[in-house]
């Protein structure tokens, strides 16, 4: 199904069934918690699904010839598909939101930089590498870019890989490229939006996950993201983006 958008290879994949949906929820909570494939016998014993491993294998299967799980290399355990992961976080994922004193914090972070557009992108880009210990990447319809947390890729198994690394960072450095990634592959139609490696077609990008918001800042459009692996914890980092997206259009608005 190369070349087929995310929404179509969901529209196309088959309906679960309530048992399949708690099946895959519950492996994805628990991929995002160990970053690796994730097994019969482990969901049977920490999920209380209710049904022998051998049904939990069973259900798996389907789930895999339906296009929701892969089975990397000869590893009994699954991982999600990116369509399975965006139908999770759409449907299934239940956010951890900011606390108040979070949101205070994350305000005064950025507070002495909200008259400068540039300051504030960088105060910004800092805080959101500092809160969700990911690599943060920021742009405007300019060409402006921010990147902040370079060091924080290396703390995750999944971009270990040298050409992951090199192929990732060589983005980066691309002001063009990461125009082309947010304004240009990201639709813009919603205030959060989350984009994986294997939908752009780059070269070691598959085991990337990107988390963006939109905002307006002094007239124009902007965007600001986390980029981490495949299975960033989206249930913690996608409301703190939105939150970010949100501060700087309210703080420029000001």
């Amino acid at each position: 199904m190369t070349g087929v958008s995310t929404r179509v290879r969901l529209l196309l994949m088959e309906a679960l069934s309530a048992r399949q949906t708690q099946l895959l929820k519950a492996l994805i909570d628990e991929y995002l918690e160990t970053a690796e494939p994730v097994g019969s016998l482990a969901l049977e014993k920490k999920y209380n699904m209710g049904v022998s491993p051998a049904t939990i294998r069973n259900e798996m299967v389907t789930l895999t010839k339906n296009g929701y799980l892969n089975q990397p290399h000869t590893s009994a355990g699954r991982i999600p598909t990116p369509s399975a992961m965006k139908f999770y976080i759409n449907q299934l994922m239940e956010e951890k939101q900011m606390s108040v004193a979070e949101e205070v914090r994350a305000k005064e972070n950025v507070w002495d930089s909200r008259r400068d557009i540039d300051e504030l992108m960088d105060s910004a880009t800092r805080a959101l590498s500092q809160k969700t210990q990911s690599l943060s990447v920021a742009a405007m319809d300019d060409g402006s870019t921010w990147v902040y947390g370079h060091s924080k890729v290396f703390g995750c198994p999944e971009l270990s890989d040298a050409h992951v690394c090199a192929s990732l960072f060589s983005v980066l450095e691309q002001e063009k490229t990461l125009a082309d990634l947010f304004f240009g592959r990201l639709t813009g139609t919603s205030q959060i939006e989350v984009l994986f490696g294997s939908e752009l077609g780059w070269d070691y990008f598959d085991p990337v996950g990107i988390v963006t918001s939109r905002f307006r800042a002094g007239g124009h459009e902007g965007a600001i993201g986390v980029v981490g692996s495949f299975g960033l914890n989206y249930p913690a980092v996608i409301p703190v983006v939105r939150y970010f997206g949100g501060l700087i259009s309210q703080l420029t608005e000001e």
